[in-house]
């Protein structure tokens, strides 16, 4: 049962909306767009705010639906489900392991999981961004945040999964960073 849980959460997670949606709409491959990424944020740079936010959407549904049917019918499997379609999204089978960066699908993660600390990756983001307008330094400190806040501020005794989470956020920001570091990072606009 853990094995077919598994492989139906990457699969569900590896749905890439970004490149679907700018492929069916705008007749363009996302991956030629902006970083190349296949999330929100490089939908967004597409030009076309709908698509931009309908990935957003899709990509924090497929986890919410996905775990919510894990949360209730096997909660046992919760937690390694959540790795599975975080999994999912950053290295999708259906474009070479190359996908996002996992933060929409993060926050689908955490409503189902915990959903203060979702409303708390929110507020940090929002925060982060308005003062600096780079969408993925916002995404690392609100993710930061998430273990910090499962340890001092919720009785979340699952700060450690968090931890994890927050070192993948991390991974898949790695050309971020450096980007970060050189001044070179583009800033985002959401409106």
């Amino acid at each position: 049962m853990l094995f077919l849980i598994l492989f139906i959460s990457y699969l569900i997670g590896s749905i890439p909306f970004g490149f679907l949606l700018t492929k069916i709409f705008l007749k363009k491959d996302i991956r030629d767009i902006g970083s190349g990424n296949i999330g929100a944020t490089n939908a967004l740079r597409t030009g076309n705010k709908l698509i931009g936010y309908s990935t957003l959407v899709l990509d924090i549904g497929k986890a919410v639906i996905l775990l919510l049917v894990i949360k209730f019918n096997f909660s046992e499997y919760l937690f390694t489900s959540s790795i599975a379609v975080f999994l999912g999204h950053v290295f999708p089978i259906w474009l070479k392991f190359k996908g996002g960066k996992g933060v929409a699908t993060y926050i689908g993660i955490l409503f189902c999981i915990n959903i203060y600390l979702a409303i708390i990756f929110i507020i940090v983001w929002l925060v982060v961004f308005v003062i600096s307008k780079y969408s993925s330094l916002a995404s690392m400190v609100a993710s930061f945040f998430v273990p910090l806040s499962s340890y001092f501020l919720t009785n979340d005794i699952n700060y450690y999964f968090y931890i994890i989470l927050f070192f993948l956020i991390l991974i898949t920001h790695k050309k971020n960073i450096k980007r970060l570091k050189n001044n070179t990072e583009s800033k985002t606009r959401i409106y």
